[in-house]
């Protein structure tokens, strides 16, 4: 159990050692996990901070075999159950778990008074089994982690944020209508809002796009292209937004899903003298993104 965002490695470790455990016994492998995340309940004007949505982090779940997803609604009422009360009434009320595997650092319960040993001796009281995983290391012996993960994407630095993700970091959404201006000068794109996903670093990315689900145009495909998220300083935009042009594709992208993946920053946004400078940037933050690519496999 846990809020799981951003799925990365450590977290794949802990739901790998919940599935293999429910296997051995014939039993379903399950994930309990929180929506929305409790730091939007609790601080509500937080920035945008979020690294999987609800609808990234159900089809990671499912890619990593869990068999099922439950779901725990949280609001402020929620949060004021005791961590008793929600070992009883959710985990062995409405679950019926045998056997629970949390983190080193799981906290659970009004005042966050429910950790491992709590658990333990829940679960001695109430007939389930506990296992509580160390911190997870990469080779580096770096711990991995969502704080870190966003403290890398913020810096510019996808390609390390891939590594503890165990993939590339991805942006999805569904393509809005633009000022179609990119389209004027050789390089339409697709618009996506970043809504409550995490804002990284500004700037031209090097991205791979794929569609998502029975509306994908792309057929099954994954296109390479360049992205630029942030505020479009020599045109100007309220909102952040990515805008990606796709390689060599000419497809009706509006109203459809989309995945984009960052893989590599190119530079970090800037303002220009015109749309003929502009262009001519574009052209060249291409050429890059196809060499990045053309060196990069896709996972």
């Amino acid at each position: 159990m846990g809020n799981f965002d951003g799925l990365h490695r450590g977290h794949a470790v802990l739901i790998g050692q919940a599935r293999e455990l429910a296997h051995t016994q014939g039993r379903p492998a399950g994930v309990l996990t929180f929506e929305p995340h409790p730091r939007s309940v609790f601080v509500p004007t937080t920035a945008p901070f979020r690294l999987t949505p609800f609808r990234v982090k159900e089809r990671e779940l499912a890619r990593l075999g869990t068999d099922l997803l439950f779901v725990q609604h949280f609001d402020l009422g929620f949060a004021a159950m005791s961590a008793e009360d929600f070992v009883s009434e959710v985990i062995v009320g409405a679950i019926g778990a045998s056997h629970i595997v949390v983190g080193w650092d799981c906290t659970f319960g009004n005042r966050r008074r429910g950790n491992p040993d709590l658990l333990r001796a829940a679960g001695q009281q109430h007939g389930f089994s506990v296992t509580v995983l160390d911190p997870v290391r990469g080779d580096d012996a770096t711990v991995f982690s969502a704080t870190h993960i966003r403290e890398l994407l913020k810096a510019g630095k996808p390609r390390e944020a891939a590594a503890l993700l165990g993939r590339f970091w991805e942006i999805d959404g569904r393509v809005a209508i633009g000022d179609r201006r990119g389209r004027t000068i050789g390089f339409p794109t697709a618009n996506l809002g970043l809504d409550d996903y995490l804002h990284p670093a500004f700037g031209v990315y090097a991205v791979r796009v794929s569609g998502d689900g029975p509306d994908d145009a792309l057929a099954g495909r994954t296109v390479d292209g360049v992205a630029n998220i942030g505020l479009r300083p020599t045109v100007g935009t309220l909102a952040p937004r990515l805008e990606a042009h796709l390689f060599d594709t000419d497809v009706d992208l509006y109203g459809r899903h989309l995945r984009v993946a960052l893989v590599d920053f190119i530079r970090p946004e800037r303002k220009f003298a015109g749309l003929d400078e502009l262009k001519a940037q574009i052209a060249a933050d291409a050429s890059r993104a196809r060499e990045i690519l053309a060196g990069t496999p896709l996972r």
